[in-house]
């Protein structure tokens, strides 16, 4: 008899398993590398801006929280894991499927025992790492000094507290919660509880356990009831945010009853786990959860509809109030100032002397058109670009101040196309270069802006020897740029174009501190893994003086030194001690301000000029200006205000990130003097001031004078921007800067009527004097139009502009020729007694090269309108042949033959430049020249006529008679 052994197990290799290991330990360090490049970079680009602080006080706090996170949630479950199992019956029958089960889960036991605790406080560690920002708040909050009308309880408490305990007692409850499952499954599969013949039996340990972690959690649903009578502070309703009649005397008083309910029910839970008696904390689970129905939902329901509803004004008007009284301070439009104005809706001769200031600044140029005008004009390369719109600003000039249209000339290596390189794109095209001012109120004869800065070299009432044109960091800069370099190395960045034509070009290097080093091979290498790019390694041209650029958006860098804020959507260039920067506003914002209405942040800014932006905190109920910050165009230096030094909430982020801020008492007077009212502010505050511009609770509650922002006459879909001016406001003293918009009837459908009923303008001029903020800066200022007076509303005067033969005419000759015609910005301003419309009008190629130029101007007072070559004219022609005063274009005689199209300002039939200097006045007779404007309109109907019915011998006589018209009218244009 023969036998065989058996086979020997294999057993893995000792190189495979070498070699395994190995590949996971490359692979760690790899992960770890390119983590580790990812933040030694950001460390790298915040020390080098001088803001570490900010990031390792995100570092410090999110490991923090995390580790808080992970042992708040891992010890509980592992303790309750553990529990469960070592107080396991030892000696207990059980059935053969848990015997089956236990067999499975055994050999994994331990496995278990220390893994679930982990998962879960990986994931409890990172959502307490996210929201650390809440702790920080908790840790650090101010005292406001304003107490709620309903617990009396200071609003600091709303704002920095309650979001921390609420956040506390939630993760309190899912950590119990998870507990609670761990348990049972626990002591089901090992026998401690036991399901069978319709009888449920629990080991003593089991049931101790099971009761005190039920009892912590409806303790804990306790605390949170009670929470929620302070939560419903913020909570909508259907009118109103906030408690009104129902809430104060029903829901408030239940959310308190039940919370001692679930209190004594959770008593309960203790004494059955001393006693053993499950039946009593059960039954009071059930009358608890009847109680929640009967005076959770069930009481306020029949509280509304028997005593509420019918008496709703009466019963509800304080609420009302609060509601109205706490949205006006939270959005700091309680100190609205509001004047009934009588308007009138006559125009006659010299009823605008008085306001001849604010027509002498009535801007013409609006920024939202004339930007491929500026481009033709100013742009002198592809690989240069303009911002669109255009920004504005103002500056003084000559002791005056002057509204201005303004623009960095900032780079676009997108139009390199084949040569875009990587040399080119990250190391030669680095910078834009200049800035062009154009005045706001002039034009030249041609129609282009008036320039006061422009060129390349830049030239003009802003360069001196000391001017820094150089714009390194813009809104379209590119990704990265390395600059910068050792003083052998010769120059490699472009400049700027120059020679005759810009044949050549001048070259530069930056010798500014604007980024990190990479002047040694590990920096090198950390960025080359951050950007993907080998050639950052490699590449000869970076030396030891080399600097890389990046994050060089003026919002981005804002944002993230002081991630705290909410950054306004439009942020400016200003030229401040021959610096360009960039001035940003920034806002502090919560949601959780008591009896304030919550509006959405991103509706509210939404209009022609600005899409709708994402935000993390989108509804808000709270919102200041409380920060001014500027970045350096040059070296993206950031500098940070206090501008609101008494927000709380920016206060208490001055606690959590000291030392960041300036005070006011720090800027400049040259740069107070260019810092304005911010747009995103202003028009969320008349977002609100639609609905919250009454007073009190009766005319809040009939809702009979609502109103709404109108929407754009150029752009039916989207409100109209609110745009700044140099005007006067009655009341006022002086013409000041400005910012306003207009309100019409809230309607829809047929019902709507766009009629003015309402004029709001803030004071947007901060003042010249260091540290000082102007007194009146901020101030808002209501017109309430008399509702007996009627006066046309934007779409109103667009739709009268539209629709006016006599201009309609006009508008279809300057069609002629390939021609599309644009109709600008629709001012509104409060002038002459009434309010006065001024819409400028561009013509500009409909294919091929663009060059929108200002051609006419509308005007409208009540229902007269005027449309003439220029708005100084168009007033005169408007209020009787003489309004009493004279816009900014008063000395510019418009030629409206053909112009050279060279783009230089230069009329190819007179020779006069384009400086706006004066012309020779141009005298049209009147007679002759209505008689070929007449002829002119019927021609045109008459070809349209005979086009429709195929007449072509009818079509070419009209056709004749047009052509025959519109040289009549040129000849007549260019007579004296």
């Amino acid at each position: 008899m023969t036998s065989t052994s058996a086979p020997t197990p294999a057993t893995p290799s000792r190189s495979r398993r070498i070699i395994a290991i190995s590949f996971v330990v490359i692979a760690a360090i790899v992960v770890a590398f390119f983590i580790f490049a990812s933040l030694y970079t950001d460390w790298l680009w915040f020390a080098q801006l001088g803001f570490e602080s900010v990031l390792l006080t995100q570092w410090v706090a999110r490991v923090v929280m995390f580790v808080i996170g992970f042992v708040a949630m891992a010890v509980p479950v592992w303790l309750s894991i553990t529990l469960a199992y070592r107080l396991r019956p030892v000696y207990v029958r059980l059935s053969s499927q848990l015997d089956r089960y236990q067999e499975v889960v055994e050999p994994l036991r331990r496995l278990a025992t220390w893994g679930i605790p982990i998962f879960f406080g990986f994931f409890a560690g990172f959502a307490a790492s996210a929201g650390w920002e809440t702790t920080a708040l908790w840790l650090n909050g101010v005292q406001t000094s304003v107490t709620d009308p309903q617990f009396n309880l200071d609003t600091g408490f709303y704002l920095f507290a309650l979001p921390f305990y609420s956040s506390v007692v939630g993760f309190a409850s899912a950590t119990i919660l998870i507990c609670l499952l761990v348990t049972a499954a626990v002591t089901y599969l090992y026998g401690s509880v036991r399901v069978g013949q319709r009888e449920l039996r629990i080991s003593k340990a089991a049931r101790i356990q099971v009761a005190i972690l039920a009892g912590v959690y409806l303790l804990l649903q306790a605390v949170s009831l009670f929470l929620d009578r302070f939560n419903t502070m913020t909570d909508a309703g259907s009118r109103i945010t906030g408690p009104g009649y129902t809430g104060v005397n029903a829901v408030i008083p239940g959310l308190a009853i039940l919370s001692v309910a679930a209190a004594i029910v959770a008593i309960l839970f203790f004494v059955t786990a001393a006693i053993g008696r499950w039946r009593y904390p059960l039954i009071a689970t059930a009358l608890l959860v009847v109680s929640s129905l009967v005076v959770g939902v069930g009481y306020p329901w029949v509280l509304n509809t028997v005593q509420v509803q019918p008496n709703q004004l009466a019963l509800e008007r304080d609420y009302y109030q609060r509601n109205i009284d706490s949205t006006k301070e939270a959005f700091g439009i309680d100190g609205l100032e509001k004047t009934n104005y009588d308007a009138v809706t006559d125009a006659e001769a010299g009823q605008l002397r008085a306001d001849a200031e604010t027509t002498a600044s009535i801007r013409i140029m609006d920024p939202a058109i004339i930007n491929p005008t500026v481009s033709q004009l100013q742009q002198y390369r592809a690989y240069y670009q303009f911002s669109s719109p255009l920004d504005v600003d103002r500056y003084e000039i000559d002791g005056e101040s002057q509204d201005t249209i303004v623009s960095v000339r900032d780079l676009n290596v997108n139009a390199l196309d084949s040569a875009a390189s990587w040399q080119n794109t990250t190391l030669v095209y680095t910078h834009g270069y200049g800035m062009v001012v154009a005045k706001g109120n002039e034009r030249t004869t041609d129609g282009d802006p008036v320039f006061i800065e422009s060129g390349i070299p830049a030239s003009g009432f802003l360069s001196s020897d000391d001017f820094e044109p150089r714009i390194y960091f813009g809104e379209t800069s590119p990704t990265y740029s390395i600059v910068g370099g050792s003083e052998d190395t010769e120059p490699i960045e472009l400049d700027y174009p120059s020679g005759s034509d810009g044949s050549s070009e001048t070259k530069t290097t930056f010798t500014g501190d604007g980024g990190p080093s990479v002047g040694n091979v590990f920096s090198r290498l950390l960025y080359a893994l951050k950007f993907q790019s080998e050639q950052i390694l490699f590449s000869d041209y970076v030396n030891e003086g080399s600097q890389i650029l990046y994050d060089r958006d003026p919002t981005e860098r804002v944002q993230k030194v002081a991630p705290y804020l909410t950054v306004d959507s439009d942020p400016y260039p200003s030229v401040v001690d021959g610096r360009i920067v960039w001035i940003i506003d920034g806002y502090t914002t919560s949601d959780a301000y008591p009896y304030s209405t919550a509006q959405s942040l991103s509706q509210a800014i939404a209009d022609t000029n600005n899409t709708a932006p994402t935000y993390q905190l989108d509804d808000i109920n709270y919102i200041r200006n409380s920060v001014k910050a500027t970045v350096d165009a040059y070296d993206g230096s950031v500098t940070l205000y206090a501008w609101d030094e008494e927000d709380p909430v920016l206060e208490t982020w001055q606690k959590v990130y000291p030392s960041t801020l300036k005070p006011i008492s720090e800027m400049s007077g040259e740069l107070m003097s260019h810092v304005r009212y911010p747009t995103d502010l202003f028009k969320v505050q008349r977002a609100m001031l639609g609905q919250y511009h009454v007073d009190d609770a009766q005319s809040f509650y009939q809702s009979d004078n609502r109103w709404v922002t109108p929407n754009d006459p150029q752009s039916d879909q989207l409100l109209q921007p609110p745009y700044y001016l140099t005007m006067r406001m009655p009341g006022q003293d002086s013409p000041t800067y400005s910012m306003f918009t207009s309100f019409i009837p809230e309607a829809s459908g047929t019902n709507s009527r766009n009629v003015l009923m309402g004029y709001l303008a803030v004071d947007s001029d901060a003042g010249t004097e260091d540290g000082v903020v102007g007194e009146d800066y901020g101030k808002l200022r209501m017109l309430e139009i008399d509702a007996d007076t009627t006066v046309p509303g934007p779409g109103q005067v667009q739709n009268t502009f539209n629709s006016d033969t006599a201009i309609s005419s006009q508008i279809n000759i300057l069609k002629q020729g390939q021609s599309d015609v644009i109709n600008g910005n629709l001012l509104t301003l409060p002038v002459g007694g009434g309010f006065l419309y001024v819409q400028p009008v561009f013509v500009q190629a409909s294919s091929g090269t663009q060059l929108p130029q200002l051609q006419k101007v509308l005007v409208a007072f009540g229902n007269e309108v005027a449309f003439e070559d220029t708005l100084n004219d168009a007033l005169d022609a408007l209020f009787g042949g003489d309004s009493g005063a004279n816009a900014g274009d008063e000395e510019v005689a418009p030629d409206t033959g053909t112009t050279d199209g060279t783009g230089d300002g230069t009329d190819s039939t007179d020779g006069t430049d384009s400086t706006g200097g004066s012309t020779d006045e141009i005298v049209v007779p009147a007679t002759e020249y209505e008689a070929a404007l007449e002829e002119a309109r019927q021609a045109m109907l008459d070809r349209n006529t005979a086009l429709q019915s195929s007449d072509w011998t009818a079509y070419g006589e009209a056709d004749a008679r047009l052509t025959d018209a519109i040289n009549t009218l040129l000849e007549l244009d260019g007579s004296e």
